[in-house]
């Protein structure tokens, strides 16, 4: 997912960067806000694990200080483990959509200024 993501991200910035008078800003727009809607659930699905995973940590965590035992500081450990990295994909995801919002209103102006000249 995060190739898939930068590499669309790149492709966009570059249409921006070097879009000619014939680009056709309607279709990339269709288009952009299709992929918008792609990774937003995306960043849905990834949000409701990743919460759920912190609760799990934090309640094993709890669970651990309450009465030490090395099977609760195992599960601790493999769901910081897995934790992370859902945190840090998810960062990912949100900011990325931030940035085809962005591009996004990019496309529009470029479209007005279009229609303007």
């Amino acid at each position: 997912m995060k190739k898939r993501i930068t590499e669309y991200l790149r492709r966009i910035d570059l249409l921006l960067d070097t879009a000619g008078p014939d680009t056709d800003w309607e279709r990339e727009k269709s288009e952009h806000l299709t992929q918008i809607s792609f990774f937003m659930h995306e960043r849905l699905i990834h949000l409701i694990v990743t919460a759920l995973f912190a609760v799990l940590t934090f309640l094993v965590f709890l669970a651990l200080m309450s009465s030490f035992s090395w099977a609760l500081a195992a599960l601790f450990a493999a769901l910081l483990v897995l934790l992370v990295p859902y945190i840090m994909h998810y960062y990912l995801l949100e900011n990325s959509v931030q940035k085809m919002y962005e591009q996004y209103d990019r496309m529009y102006e470029a479209e007005l200024k279009k229609h303007h000249d």
